[in-house]
């Protein structure tokens, strides 16, 4: 863990801190990540297929809830790419 600016403690996700884009200032802040940039680094990094870096952040990330300062992962992009 790390503070953030209002010495709330920051859950990280080990080996991805590239993929930090932010910060949720809330009443538990937490620490927003890009999903694809966390593909990215796995396929990167790990030699993954880009189907099986989805798949390991479905599996080990988006589902692993550690209490309230469970970090954020978020899709970016415009509107029309979601809709």
């Amino acid at each position: 863990m790390m503070p953030n600016t209002n010495g709330d403690e920051l859950l990280k996700i080990d080996g991805f801190d590239e993929a930090i884009i932010g910060v949720q200032e809330c009443i538990e802040s937490k620490l927003v990540y890009d999903i694809d940039k966390i593909a990215e680094i796995l396929i990167k990094r790990d030699g993954m297929t880009e189907e099986d870096a989805y798949d390991y952040i479905s599996f080990n990330i988006t589902s692993a809830y550690v209490g309230e300062k469970t970090p954020i992962l978020v899709k970016t992009g415009k509107l029309e790419d979601f809709i």
